[in-house]
């Protein structure tokens, strides 16, 4: 019996690298995010307070977060795939190593600029790793399997993000702005963008194709 789905045959290098470079980048992006320090996404406070409440960096938070989401797919009988696996561990040491690289500026006219690019920078990101088809990210799956079960994807999608953001501002983490930015930009911006990304029948879909699918609730 297989732990993880399989990788398709079809185009596994770029698969891959589509995967790979996604979650690297992703890491990037939440990094800028923690550096501008305005506000994170909602899972982002909740790995920075756990970071913060348990004496670690915040990509090793963002590591233990993901691994108990993971364990939550059990009950809910969802197999990951080789993309969830990869994206619970490279997001976290991405950023970590952004984090030990990219110093935090004090100017707000730096820090609004680099909030902005991290927000369209982590757009870019997931529909990259999503556009591998390689398996859901740990909270997307926990989403999408709550919902399985007769739920509506947007109640616990919302659900899941209002009680995540609320725990993790309770444990520290960084609520503003920008977790605002995000929540307002990051869907329109996705829908745009995930056609470039999208592996169809062998090849990458490009922004040319007239009809954008629906988004997975990731």
């Amino acid at each position: 019996m297989r732990l993880i789905d399989p990788v398709p045959a079809d185009r596994r290098p770029a698969r891959l690298a589509l995967l790979l470079g996604g979650l690297a980048l992703y890491g990037i992006s939440v990094a800028m995010m923690l550096r501008a320090g305005l506000g994170q996404m909602p899972w982002g406070v909740l790995d920075q307070g756990v970071a913060g409440v348990l004496g670690v960096e915040v990509g090793t938070g963002s590591i233990l977060v993901g691994a108990v989401v993971l364990l939550l797919w059990v009950p809910l009988h969802r197999r990951p795939g080789l993309g969830t696996v990869c994206n619970v561990v490279l997001i976290g040491l991405s950023i970590n190593a952004t984090l030990a690289l990219l110093p935090a500026p004090e100017a707000l006219a730096v820090r609004v600029p680099l909030l902005l690019a991290g927000v369209l920078l982590n757009a870019v990101a997931t529909c990259a790793y999503i556009g591998a088809g390689l398996g859901a990210g740990p909270r997307d799956g926990l989403t999408t399997g709550i919902a399985a079960r007769g739920h509506s994807v947007r109640v616990v999608r919302t659900t899941i993000e209002l009680l995540v953001l609320g725990i993790g501002w309770l444990l520290g983490g960084t609520v503003g702005v920008g977790t605002v930015l995000y929540a307002a930009a990051i869907g329109p911006l996705m829908h745009s963008m995930l056609p470039v990304f999208r592996l169809r029948d062998g090849s990458v879909v490009t922004a040319a194709v007239p009809r954008v699918p629906a988004l997975p609730n990731d």
